[in-house]
């Protein structure tokens, strides 16, 4: 059996999946706020974690990206804010940084196991 079999193992990694997805269309959106006509992309976050819940975590399907809706357009139709996106990036560096800390706990949870497990024989 290995350590990535149950349900909640699943849901983290797809956690995992979900913010590094995130953190890869925020760096985007922000290296193309001087390009002329970009929209703000982004994934619903909580709406894909609950997407992986109802499934069990265990069917990894991709991420819908949208074009955020709402944010105020330049004159050139770029919509990027850097104050927006610097927010955001912040945000998901600490849900990444969360899930990692649980992900070492699951390690070493694990590592202790067959450490016990090997000094008992």
């Amino acid at each position: 059996m290995s350590w990535l079999d149950s349900a909640q193992d699943h849901l983290l990694a797809r956690y995992l999946d979900l913010a590094a997805t995130r953190q890869a269309l925020i760096t985007s959106n922000i290296a193309n706020v001087d390009t002329p006509g970009y929209r703000t992309r982004d994934i619903d976050f909580h709406g894909e974690l609950m997407r992986a819940i109802q499934n069990d975590g265990t069917e990894s399907t991709e991420p819908i990206v949208r074009e955020v809706q709402g944010l105020i357009a330049r004159p050139d139709g770029n919509n990027v804010s850097i104050d927006r996106e610097s927010m955001l990036l912040a945000e998901v560096q600490l849900q990444f940084s969360a899930a990692e800390q649980l992900l070492k706990s699951d390690f070493k949870t694990l590592s202790m196991a067959i450490n016990e497990g090997s000094s008992a024989s």
